[in-house]
């Protein structure tokens, strides 16, 4: 057993004292930001910011063009005082003019080119009596440890190392070589939103099947803070990256994918080459009907600067991919995979000896100034709550299987209460509808079922012990058919979108039956959502859910099988099982932790669910969930929040009330909100300025700090242990940012913040938060002292006994193929040629943070001295335990969190019919 695990996260060493760096600092200065201003105002008239210019390309020509630049600074686009240019040596004149010409004909109108050229003489020049010159560049010494430290004792670092850091991270480790098995690996940067990338280039190669398939080793690096800890931290996560060879999908599929461009440096006297791989997007553009470049890609300009050399076309490099990854006149482009665009025979992820072999590597790198952060260690031997053994003694064959039956007997005796369940399948295929019916009586011990009614009508009813099931099986017809969505792009798209589901929830409510009172259900076997890629919003699954929750119907779906589906049976015990949560029949198993915690503890979760105009109604709304669940009451006593009567309502049917809702959630002018404040066009079809947003946001936040406080108030009858994740919540409590946290208090708005116990006097809150796309939390291995790394599960902490922060690791789901830790992938030995086609699967890493408990402090300042304290490992535990369930693998979050955010799958509202009406007679 590992007794430690050491993550891949590195901290500023203060043994090393005062991290200064010498650099070149560019500020475009308020001259040619009001120059370039103007050109952006004169280009793109109706302009809501023309003083906001857009300068993400011409921050990716200059990361790839000038080799001394390491990172740009963030606003820069909007005050020419801030900086722009980090660089390790000046970025001369013939450089830079060329560049920022080349951008400003990018963004200009083509009648006017000539002012676009007279600015880039103006600023090849140098002529100080012009009124448009180039700015100096000056030396700074730039503190890259720069931290203010919280209230609460958490370590921020300055805004721009959140940027800038990776990026000098990036280049240092970049100009090193990664020797493995023989193999010597070169890295290059690519920028990325939320720090920076180092990927193997040119990338490896893999022989399979008669085709060659391409992938590199990727590496992470971001900034980010721990709650109460001292100094911030540099994560560096590792993953495979595949490339593109051959798409499976038409031109017009592809949405918008990712393409690093390698392209020489076309400046005389420098390197031929850069570190840095140049980021761009292709996708199909629906207005010009033609694959293009999007979203500020900087490919389009290259030509511009670069005359000699031909650069890839976004059609032909569709066509050809792997002639360009190869590399055509000196340059290449490789286009990133997505399992979207089809197959292929690299699998995703390092094992963990191989991600030890990188880390170590990064560990040498960045020595001395940043040093890793001190291992973890186990804080506790109860791992895993009182669930059914798998095997050993006392269980013999078949025995755990008849636990579980019995278990799901009694939970849908409890939800069910007498009432009848009455479950309608629609199916496409037979084979779907015969694995459905069989599976049932299966997973709740029943006999086969009896045929009853007519006998053309198929259904199937099975009774006992106080359950009664009524299943009627029917064609999905034209159920199942993609929606049809109008093409008239006169009217916005939410509202052709809301036509065409009002018009499939009518065929829904034509082919219902009334059916008797009771719990009712509905299984539908539909296509997966690639099959309607080609005309977007087609896909039915959200307009069947809206249409069967109006008719008091919870859904669940699955998609229908393909000629080699070997896992239907699999398939359609999953079917059954996520049915039975959305009635509510499911409980977490009886924890293992101890005697301080208390025996009538209640549980309840928030989630936030926030859509864009991207959701799926492209209807922008933002909701705040509460899901409650107490173990006490026995199985199946889930219960959600319904904030209209301030009231607690089975949990299927919150998810009835959250469908039914026929309106956004957000209120007018509250759209623009939800959506990239730098969307010029929301702000346009709103009308509402940037302050006029900022209010409106500030509002929306009150008013869920306003429901969480009033919810917190409706628990104080029992023990309670809040659950929150940090990474979603703190969207709309921004109390719960790292920078913002005190032990044992809690905050709202700009008061200041309270004690936990005056919203309970046993009150426990915990947050929890994953990686959520950022790498928020490290990635990690088990070691031992023989040097030995693989995985591990469990509770880990570091060695201050004061710790509320801590980790949680699960183990691996049994359905999971078993691969050696040595595997490697990178460098695939004689015996391993296989090796790069395996997935490897590593278990995330939850970070808990225990923000409230009846510490010493709190009972005191509450009047409890002779209390027993609370044990923080103790309340971590149980959250870690609570991932745990007899039904499922490890889950990714805590139960009742898992049931909170699934509820917001029937977060799906729509325009208004009023709006709709008002809309087609403007028309």
């Amino acid at each position: 057993m590992y007794h430690a695990i050491r993550v891949a996260a590195y901290e500023p060493d203060p043994l090393y004292g005062p991290w200064r760096e010498e650099m070149k600092v560019l500020r475009l200065g308020e001259d040619l930001h009001a120059e370039l201003a103007r050109m952006h105002a004169e280009a793109g008239k109706g302009s809501v910011r023309p003083d906001r210019l857009p300068v993400r390309r011409l921050n990716s020509l200059l990361q790839a063009m000038a080799p001394g630049v390491i990172a740009t600074g963030r606003n820069a686009g909007t005050d020419g005082r801030l900086p722009w240019l980090y660089a390790r040596e000046v970025v001369p004149p013939e450089v830079l003019a060329p560049v920022i010409g080349a951008w400003s004909a990018g963004m200009y109108r083509e009648e006017d080119d000539a002012e676009v050229s007279d600015l880039e003489e103006r600023l090849r020049s140098g002529d100080l009596a012009d009124a448009v010159h180039l700015p100096h560049w000056t030396a700074e010494s730039v503190d890259l440890a720069e931290t203010v430290t919280s209230v609460g004792g958490t370590a921020e670092p300055a805004t721009r190392l959140y940027s800038l850091l990776p990026e000098w991270v990036a280049f240092r480790l970049a100009a090193r070589t990664f020797r493995t098995g023989g193999t010597t690996l070169h890295f290059r940067v690519e920028s990325a939103a939320n720090g920076a990338r180092l990927l193997t280039w040119p990338p490896q190669r893999y022989e399979r099947r008669g085709q060659t398939w391409y992938y590199s080793a990727c590496l992470n690096i971001t900034v980010h803070t721990v709650p109460f800890t001292p100094r911030f931290r540099v994560h560096v996560s590792t993953q495979i990256r595949r490339w593109v060879t051959r798409f499976d999908v038409r031109p017009y599929q592809l949405g918008g994918t990712t393409v690093l461009l390698d392209a020489p440096l076309p400046w005389p006297g420098g390197p031929d080459r850069g570190y840095r791989l140049m980021a761009n997007t292709l996708g199909y553009d629906r207005r010009l009907k033609e694959l293009a470049w999007r979203y500020h890609s900087p490919a389009p300009l290259m030509p511009e600067l670069d005359i000699v050399r031909n650069y890839p076309q976004p059609v032909e490099l569709f066509a050809h991919p792997e002639r360009w990854i190869n590399g055509s006149g000196n340059v290449a482009a490789g286009i990133v995979f997505h399992p979207s665009l089809g197959p292929h025979e690299v699998g995703p992820g390092l094992m963990p000896e191989e991600r030890a072999g990188l880390d170590a590597w990064v560990e040498e790198g960045l020595r001395p100034m940043l040093t890793r952060v001190p291992d973890l260690t186990r804080v506790t031997r109860s791992n895993t709550p009182s669930l059914l053994p798998r095997s050993g003694a006392g269980s013999g064959p078949g025995a755990r299987d008849a636990r579980l039956t019995l278990q799901r007997r009694v939970a849908l005796a409890r939800v069910l209460d007498g009432r009848p369940m009455e479950i309608d399948i629609f199916w496409q295929t037979p084979e779907t509808r015969a694995a459905l019916l069989a599976e049932l009586p299966k997973l709740i011990g029943f006999p086969p079922g009896e045929r009853v009614g007519p006998a053309d009508d198929d259904t199937w009813r099975w009774r006992g012990e106080g359950i009664e099931i009524r299943v009627r099986a029917r064609p999905a017809g034209a159920l199942a058919d993609a929606l049809p969505v109008s093409q008239e792009r006169r009217r916005r798209r939410a509202v052709r979108l809301a036509e065409a589901i009002e018009g499939r929830c009518r065929l829904v409510a034509d082919r219902m039956a009334p059916g008797e009172e009771g719990v009712k259900g509905v299984i539908a076997e539909i296509a997966g959502k690639e099959r309607f890629a080609a005309v977007p919003d087609s896909d039915p699954k959200h307009a069947l859910r809206i249409a069967w929750a109006r008719l008091g119907r919870v859904s669940q779906f699955v998609n229908f099988p393909d000629a080699s589906d070997s896992g239907l049976e699999h398939r359609a015990r999953w079917t059954w099982l996520d049915t039975f949560r959305q009635f509510g029949a499911i409980s977490p198993p009886a924890h293992r932790v101890g005697a301080g915690i208390p025996g009538d503890l209640q549980y309840v979760a928030l989630w936030l669910v926030r859509h864009t105009r991207k959701g799926p109604t492209r209807c922008p709304a933002r909701r705040l969930i509460a899901v409650r669940v107490r173990p006490g009451d026995g199985p199946g006593v889930i219960e959600g929040w319904d904030a209209q009567r301030t009231e607690w309502v089975p949990y299927p049917q919150l998810l009835l009330l959250l469908a039914q809702a026929a309106k956004p959630v957000a209120k007018a002018g509250e759209e623009a909100e939800a959506e990239d404040p730098s969307d010029s066009a929301a702000t346009k079809r709103t009308g509402l300025g940037l302050a006029a947003r900022k209010g409106v946001g500030q509002c929306r936040q009150r008013e869920s700090e306003r429901q969480i406080r009033a919810l917190l108030f409706q628990l104080r009858d029992r023990p309670t242990l809040l659950l929150a994740d940090a990474g979603n919540l703190r969207q709309c409590w921004p109390g719960l940012r790292n920078g913002e946290l005190e032990r044992d208090m809690l905050g709202f708005g700009t008061e200041p913040a309270q004690r936990h116990t005056l919203y309970g006097g046993d009150l426990r809150v915990v947050l929890v938060r994953d990686a959520n796309g950022r790498e928020e939390v490290p990635e990690w291995y088990a070691h031992d002292t023989k040097g030995r790394v693989g995985l591990a599960e469990g509770v880990w902490g570091a060695a201050e006994t004061d710790s509320r922060v801590f980790a949680s690791t699960a183990s691996k789901p049994h359905t999971v193929a078993k691969l050696p830790k040595g595997l490697m992938k990178l460098a695939p030995a004689a015996q391993g040629r296989t090796a790069p086609g395996k997935t490897a699967w590593n278990p995330a890493h939850l970070e808990i943070t225990v923000l409230g408990c009846l510490s010493e402090k709190a009972l005191a300042d509450s009047g409890r001295e002779g209390d027993l304290p609370d044990l923080p490992v103790e309340w971590a535990t149980l959250t870690h335990q609570l991932r745990y369930h007899d039904e499922y693998p490890p889950l990714a979050k805590p139960l009742p969190l898992h049931l909170a955010r699934l509820a917001g799958e029937y977060v799906l509202p729509m325009t208004g019919r009023d709006e709709r009406v008002s809309m087609t007679s403007a028309l």
